[in-house]
């Protein structure tokens, strides 16, 4: 199983973007995906994980600003990043947690926030 991920970029303060995580190989039908992000210096955390069913998992300060989502149809899921902030710039990485194959980690995608 493979990650590729999407859409990171340049946003100023105040800004949305949506991230996006694109699983290929073979792939069970229970599975969770989300993401994490790694900013210099900090260890990486936790920034959303939503399981086959849909039920999600923030980290807490990120809750109201950050939404996941999945397309099981093409396995696909996504974070839409609102009201972002400065201390928001990390590196995100896709997640997945697939049956009988184990955890997967995408490439990684720049996300700065800056005016």
């Amino acid at each position: 199983v493979q990650l590729q991920a999407s859409g990171g970029g340049l946003v100023q303060p105040g800004g949305s973007l949506r991230l996006s995580c694109a699983a290929s190989g073979t792939i069970s039908s229970n599975y969770s995906m989300g993401w994490y992000r790694q900013a210099p210096g900090k260890q990486r955390e936790l920034v959303a994980v939503i399981g086959t069913r849909g039920s999600a998992t923030y980290a807490q300060a990120l809750k109201g600003r950050f939404f996941v989502s999945r397309d099981n149809a093409k396995n696909v899921v996504s974070l839409t990043m609102n009201s972002l902030k400065p201390e928001d710039t990390a590196v995100y990485y896709c997640y997945g947690a697939f049956t009988g194959v184990g955890v997967r980690w995408g490439q990684g995608t720049l996300v700065t926030v800056s005016s």
